[in-house]
């Protein structure tokens, strides 16, 4: 496992993060502490260093886990977890962004997590009927009381991630260092405007559903049985362009002697060294399966043929300015290199 510094920070995260939302059964699929136990020691093993969870996953459950888990060494890894969400649905202030939310979901936190202090907390999903300069304020505290290291936003557009770390560098106040948003070969809504975004604000990008909820592991489209727990109840709910995705994954992986995991998993690290996936393992073998994707370099023809698979277009304004190069300069537009930001490219 390699480490790289995490947005504008001088944090060293690894190039996998396990994510624990499959921690705890109170959900009727996730797995037992046991388990949890062995995921947790092999991504040690393999030199992982970031754990991510959230005060609603499991209930509690995922939190209390991962507590007990860093316990023993708790200075020797990174620890995320998020708020947003309602943790009692007949309280209008149990949940959302505002500080209210914010200050008691960071004290439960803490006490289900064994900690005095939350390297990483995400604002889990954008709320829109808090000013995003509660929000931020609110999070600076945080950060200055010491409770909380770094801060991050999950599932918000991009125009609100700018805004708010605009606001953050006119006052002072801590800005968001990451981003973290779905991103897999069945689903490149990102490109579009967040990725670049995440580029020109130098942040970095923790990747959610990088196998498409189990789409691109094969086990939908190789034809054996589905194994208990499966997320998507049968293969009808699966669009025909997201199976001709998985197929041609499985084509790939074939044809290079890996798992369709693997390929997934290494196509979403293939062009930027920002984007971290998160791995959602239920059961160890798949985790195993999963961190070998570190050991895969994808060809540029295998990377094309993915690409080429999904039918993505950008769609405007990115497109349509690519296409008006010659009205912006003239006769040099053939022999005029655009310089789009992108951080790190690795291709």
């Amino acid at each position: 496992m390699r480490y790289r510094t995490f947005g504008p920070s001088g944090l060293r995260v690894s190039e996998l993060i396990l994510g624990t939302m499959t921690f705890g059964e109170d959900w009727g699929w996730g797995a037992p502490a046991e388990e949890c136990r062995r995921l947790f020691t092999a991504y040690a093993e393999a030199g992982g260093n970031m754990l991510d969870t959230a005060n609603a996953y499991t209930n509690g459950s995922s939190e209390r886990i991962v507590g007990d888990l860093l316990a023993a060494d708790r200075e020797g890894f990174l620890l995320a977890t998020k708020y947003t969400l309602s943790t009692d649905g007949r309280n209008p202030n149990a949940g959302g962004n505002h500080r209210r939310n914010l200050v008691r979901s960071v004290e439960a936190s803490l006490k289900r997590l064994r900690t005095d202090y939350i390297d990483l907390l995400w604002v889990h999903i954008w709320d829109p009927s808090t000013p995003l300069e509660e929000t931020m304020r609110a999070l600076d505290d945080l950060v200055r009381a010491g409770k909380v290291l770094y801060i991050g936003i999950s599932d918000a557009p991009g125009w609100v991630v700018s805004r708010a770390n605009t606001l953050a560098a006119w006052r002072g106040w801590s800005p968001f260092v990451a981003l973290q948003v779905p991103y897999s070969l069945a689903q490149r809504d990102i490109e579009r405007d967040l990725l670049p975004m995440t580029d020109a604000l130098g942040m970095s990008v923790t990747a959610w559903g990088p196998l498409a909820s189990g789409l691109l592991s094969g086990k939908f489209t190789r034809g054996a049985a589905l194994p208990e727990g499966t997320t998507r109840l049968n293969t009808a709910e699966i669009s025909e362009r997201e199976l001709a995705v998985a197929r041609e994954v499985d084509a790939v992986a074939d044809e290079l002697g890996v798992t369709s995991a693997q390929v997934a998993l290494a196509w979403t690290m293939h062009h930027r060294d920002s984007v971290h996936p998160v791995l959602g393992a239920r059961r160890l073998d798949q985790l195993t399966d999963n961190l070998a994707a570190l050991d895969l370099t994808l060809p540029e023809e295998a990377v094309t043929r993915l690409e080429a698979a999904t039918g993505f277009e950008l769609g405007f304004p990115i497109d349509f300015i690519n296409q008006a190069r010659g009205f912006v300069y003239g006769e040099t537009a053939d022999r005029t290199e655009l310089r789009w930001p992108q951080r790190n490219p690795r291709a």
